[in-house]
């Protein structure tokens, strides 16, 4: 079965999926395929990306043909050990694209997140193969806009929503405890497979080591050259939500041991004094590429993301436990160390930033933030401050995903790396 014979059968309008497709080629061969000095290890990400809507597709829809169910999400709150213990698969969504929000916005408000708005387009456009594919979509309420878009979601594809406390008591690790052992039971009845204490033992080992495998990534990109382009670790990170886990686990180390060879010969994609930034703020989900690659091309490299779809999503592992009871408590404790903006107080995410600025050597820190994403808008005043306070140069983007305001943004990136250099 070809691509084509496979978004037919799932439904799909494929006028509509080969015009919102149309132009990503281009963008990929000059963002990824084209660059300069890459690892030779990267093709296999390039081979993912350049088939992102088929090889991967074609394999949820044959494990599905064997029974398996497809559980698509895309938060790092969703515990996707679970669902990876019962066989099953968790997925990401499509998320990232300008192209479906004005369908989003024929449901939701204008004056909404971009992430959501996209997110609802896609599922009503029928151009995403992964919402197609998926039995069902696991929510969370992690801000109120999602809170509300599930209501709506869940008109389309069925919709399971976690609730997830907004501050980390005692209480609300037992609240959030009780919601993961609910979503367990709720895994266990859609999947008809009973979680026991070696599959889960099992599906812990196996993200464990997908999130050890992105964190030994991570580690590399402290070195003076920096020995790979943020923007190729940005797609690694967004293709970590999609790819087998295993077989994904296997290709990043073996990027690895290529890059500890690259750091050992000092080969860096960038010259060691070209400045180096941390990104934090809002994640950046497939195929949202455009500010690594403004703030790339304008010289310099970014070493590192305190985001989902970075830092927050791999530097926590879930602790071993010897019996089921208390394999899922710890599922349940590991998430509630992500210190996302949704959490008050969160004096935890500033903590991470200045550990992450001293640990990668960053230069500076830049804050993006989707529009009408509030609780990052707002915690960006707290951030700002400290940065300020500890003489980090610090600049702040807003953006959707558009490419309307690319001139505006390199010349602020470009002022910033002028102060830097300066």
């Amino acid at each position: 079965m070809d691509n084509r014979e496979l978004w037919e059968l799932l439904g799909m309008d494929l006028e509509k999926h080969d015009e919102f497709l149309a132009p990503i080629p281009a963008l990929a061969t000059e963002l990824f395929f084209n660059r300069p000095n890459r690892p030779a290890a990267m093709s296999y990400f390039d081979m993912v990306l350049a088939d992102v809507h088929g090889i991967r597709v074609k394999e949820l829809y044959e494990k599905k043909q064997k029974g398996a169910k497809i559980f698509a999400s895309f938060c790092v709150y969703v515990p996707e050990e679970i669902i990876v213990a019962t066989g099953s698969v968790n997925i990401g969504l499509c998320a990232g694209a300008q192209f479906p929000i004005s369908t989003g916005e024929r449901v939701l408000p204008r004056n909404l997140c971009p992430l959501i708005k996209s997110t609802m387009g896609f599922k009503l456009d029928r151009i995403c193969p992964y919402f197609q594919v998926a039995d069902w979509v696991i929510g969370e309420t992690t801000c109120d806009g999602k809170k509300k878009a599930w209501e709506v979601l869940n008109q389309y594809i069925p919709t399971y929503v976690l609730e997830l406390p907004h501050k980390k008591e005692a209480r609300d690790y037992r609240l959030w405890e009780e919601v993961v052992l609910e979503f367990a039971d709720f895994v266990e009845k859609e999947t008809g497979v009973e979680i026991t204490e070696e599959n889960l033992q099992k599906s812990i080992e196996v993200i464990n080591n997908k999130r050890k495998a992105l964190k030994r990534l991570a580690d590399l990109r402290k070195n003076k050259p920096s020995p790979i382009h943020g923007l190729d670790v940005l797609l690694i990170n967004q293709l970590a939500f999609f790819d087998d886990p295993e077989r994904f686990t296997g290709q990043v180390n073996q990027l690895c041991d290529e890059l500890d060879e690259r750091v050992n010969k000092k080969i860096g994609v960038a010259p060691a004094d070209a400045p180096r930034i941390l990104l934090t703020g809002t994640p950046q989900p497939l195929p949202a590429w455009k500010i690594h690659a403004l703030i790339e091309k304008a010289g310099a490299v970014v070493v590192g993301e305190e985001t989902c779809t970075g830092e927050r999503y791999f530097r926590n592992l879930t602790e071993p436990a010897e019996n089921k009871e208390d394999m899922l408590k710890n599922i349940a404790k590991r998430p509630l160390q992500i210190n996302c903006a949704c959490f008050t107080p969160n004096s935890g995410r500033i903590e991470d930033i200045v550990k992450m600025t001293e640990n990668l050597q960053a230069d500076a820190v830049i804050e993006t933030n989707l529009q009408f994403c509030n609780p990052y808008a707002i915690e960006s005043f707290s951030v700002s401050k400290e940065m300020e306070k500890r003489e980090i140069p610090y600049l702040r983007l807003e953006t959707d995903f558009s490419d309307e305001d690319q001139g505006q943004l390199l010349t602020r990136v470009e002022a910033l790396l002028e102060i830097i250099r300066s």
